[in-house]
């Protein structure tokens, strides 16, 4: 499938922010032809029945209105013309149910709506999308920015010389190339040491050597895009700059890895490279559109 998912697996709990995540599954799958499965996780509430002796109904009523919400999310999909491969109803934590769920996915990808409120601190911490993300074993597709935000107009790739990293870049260029989104793939350079002159000159030699590989990677994202990525390496915060480069559009796609280490960070005294592990999280609570993290052990 030329990279692209062959499974999608659409978490949505009937919030303007999973149909807007369905959408976005409908549309990607019908143009990769990826099998599209829904999963809604709904309340279980039977250890509280039990408990306060409550009335057994409730549970039964709970179960029902989620099997109501799953039937309507899949009509809701068949309308725009995309296959329902299956419909799945669980009970129980969402993050639990979702990230059980994907185990299972061949070459999959996880869709789920966030409502990404932008600045970190306003962001609700521990929220599903977040502990999907966190948790899960192959890449997630967090949907955010309304309607203006797909088709993405703009791919921007957080790239540190790391596979996971890597992977993401190649995804969220595969899916641009279904779109002809323009695309930036993204380095963060390290700060100028303070420091003699030769240790000076090594460090510029570093640098330099780090933007070469920015622009091989960028060589190589452009077999899958309709125009080659623009390349930036500066020095300063990887997700800063990612942010920066981003900017305000909700119709950017943000792509990066998790847990992403460069080779120059594993020995001692080596030049060290901004982590992408960390990035991830702070992209994703900050970006204003969607975020596609694709997992170290994926």
């Amino acid at each position: 499938m030329n990279g692209l998912p062959a499974e999608v697996l659409l978490a949505t709990d009937g919030s303007p922010d999973a149909a807007l995540a369905t959408r976005v599954a409908s549309d990607l799958c019908s143009r990769a032809g990826s099998a599209l499965r829904v999963v809604h996780v709904g309340q279980d509430i039977s250890d509280y029945v039990r408990h306060f002796e409550a009335p057994e109904e409730y549970a039964f009523l709970f179960a029902d209105e989620a099997r109501e919400l799953l039937e309507r999310e899949v009509r809701s999909i068949e309308r725009r013309g995309c296959a329902v491969a299956e419909a799945r109803l669980e009970l129980g934590d969402p993050v639990e149910e979702i990230v059980d769920l994907a185990e299972d996915l061949e070459n999959g990808l996880i869709v789920v709506g966030s409502r990404g409120l932008g600045p970190v601190e306003l962001l609700v911490l521990g929220s599903v999308a977040e502990g999907v993300v966190h948790r899960a074993p192959c890449p997630v597709l967090v949907v955010r920015g309304g309607e203006g935000c797909w088709p993405p107009s703009e791919i921007v790739v957080g790239d540190d010389g790391s596979e996971e990293a890597a992977r993401a870049g190649d995804l969220a260029a595969r899916i641009g190339g279904l779109f002809g989104s323009e695309a930036t793939l993204v380095r963060g350079l390290p700060r100028p040491p303070r420091r003699l002159d030769d240790a000076r000159t090594r460090e510029d030699e570093h640098r330099s050597g780090q933007k070469e590989a920015l622009r091989r990677r960028a060589s190589e994202l452009a077999r899958s895009l309709a125009r080659p990525p623009r390349n930036v390496a500066r020095v300063g915060d990887a997700a800063a700059l990612i942010l920066d480069e981003a900017g305000a559009s909700r119709g950017t796609l943000i792509a990066v890895g998790r847990r992403g280490a460069g080779a120059g960070d594993r020995g001692r005294g080596a030049v060290t490279m901004p982590l992408l592990g960390s990035v991830s999280t702070k992209v994703l609570r900050a970006a204003p559109g969607p975020v596609l993290v694709y997992p170290q052990d994926a």
